[in-house]
């Protein structure tokens, strides 16, 4: 019993430890390079038009555009096609219109994350036809039985275009779907404001496989069983996204390691009668592109790694997460990863949040509202900063791939070390 409840205590830790990886820069570890931001305080773009990538980066695959908007797919074990924006907004709105992949497994994400790990999520499975999942992290502290996350009702994800949105100011953050509220937090809710997302973050979208064999079961039965990939490929489809910056500006960046909204300076503001309008739609690229088997056109590409998660770039290990909705599912999944019998794997159960009518909604500009709609119209008929190299992308649930070497190392030492504690305490057992 003693050897059991030690096991269950080490899987614990591990899961807690690696379930959620920092960015590039780890705000809380060293002072890092401020981060860009885009003086246009709105900004839309039509991804129906094969040039309007042009703010984002393109990691684990290629992302191509037709009728429907960028196509995100995965045809083999291994794809994670993701965008993300080259520049970070503080507070605002985001909107994505999008139509999820159908499949076992598969997961449709868009999230956002900051350089202090705060994160603001949409989660759609493939096998959940009436639902998706929202989801957000302050600091990157998951030890709260993860009780951030609710089911959200939806009527087919995976058939109809429907438009996900945040609505994110200093006092509350909410969820919105066809621009009814569906969830609300507000600051004093996540500890106080302690856990609450303050810090600028980057936009990102991107489909990835949770259900892949290689990883553990939590996160497989989180994402609703096993991945077929004889039956790809699986498509998501986002037609538009509009995002509007409460805080336009040149940059922001860290005055200490607190995390805190107070910490962000801002450099270059721009005040809301003169931040303007952006539409991205026909602004030319320089990102590298290559052929895929459609026929729609094609935006850009990276290389496919041989995992099934996201591309991350940088030095830092890539860790399966388990997303389980109780610390008994979690205990019992990473156990059963560990090798130690009589565990038991807990099912996930899920109740969706009571829908919230229009009138809790906040005062907001896609929602309706006039808070930031004094804002002159301009289109962007130039190109700018084609992209800005390798962008992390890390998120809870939204696994990264590592496209350094040194990272595998790394995980195979950590894997080594944890299988020789197991050995090594299994014969303390036994001798005793």
């Amino acid at each position: 019993m003693q050897c059991r409840l030690f096991f269950a205590a080490l899987a614990a830790a591990v899961t807690l430890t690696f379930a959620q990886q920092a960015p590039d820069c780890n705000a809380f570890e060293k002072t890092c390079p401020s981060n860009k931001g885009n003086t246009n305080g709105h900004i839309n773009y039509d991804l129906t038009q094969p040039l309007a990538l042009n703010e984002w980066t393109t990691l684990g695959g290629a992302v191509v555009t037709g009728t429907d908007g960028a196509e995100f797919t995965i045809h083999k074990q291994g794809d994670a096609p993701t965008i993300v924006t080259d520049y970070y907004i503080f507070y605002g709105e985001v909107s994505v219109e999008m139509k999820a992949s159908p499949g076992t497994g598969i997961v449709s994400a868009v999230y956002m994350l900051s350089d202090a790990n705060d994160e603001i999520d949409w989660e759609a499975l493939g096998g959940s036809t009436d639902k998706l999942q929202s989801n957000y992290y302050g600091k990157g502290d998951n030890s709260e039985d993860y009780d951030r996350w609710t089911w959200e009702m939806v009527t087919t994800p995976q058939e109809v275009f429907h438009k996900y949105a945040w609505i994110w100011s200093k006092e509350k953050l909410s969820w919105a779907i066809d621009g009814t509220v569906v969830r609300t937090v507000n600051y004093a809710d996540a500890k106080d404001g302690t856990r609450f997302p303050q810090t600028p973050m980057r936009v990102r979208i991107g489909i990835w496989a949770g259900g892949d064999p290689s990883r553990i079961k939590a996160t497989i039965d989180w994402a609703g069983g096993k991945t077929d990939y004889s039956k790809a490929p699986f498509t998501m489809y986002v037609k538009s996204v509009e995002i509007i910056n409460y805080t336009p500006a040149e940059s922001y960046v860290y005055s200490d390691k607190s995390g805190s909204s107070d910490s962000i300076g801002i450099n270059g503001a721009v005040s809301a009668g003169e931040a303007s309008t952006s539409t991205s739609s026909t602004i030319p690229t320089t990102s590298d592109t290559a052929s895929l088997a459609s026929s729609s056109t094609v935006l850009s590409t990276t290389a496919s790694f041989a995992t099934s998660s996201p591309a991350k770039s940088g030095n830092s290990t890539t860790v399966d997460i388990a997303i389980p909705p109780s610390s008994a599912t979690d205990l019992s999944s990473s156990l059963s990863s560990l090798g130690v019998s009589g565990s038991s794997s807990n099912s996930f159960s899920s109740a969706s949040s009571p829908l919230m009518t229009s009138s809790a909604e906040p005062q907001s500009t896609m929602l309706g509202s006039n808070l930031t709609s004094a804002r002159s119209v301009t289109t962007v008929s130039s190109a700018s900063n084609p992209g800005i190299g390798a962008v992390t992308s890390a998120t809870s649930s939204f696994n990264s791939a590592n496209t350094s070497g040194s990272g595998y190392v790394a995980l195979l030492i950590v894997v080594l070390i944890l299988r020789f504690i197991r050995i090594w305490i299994w014969v303390i057992c036994l001798s005793t």
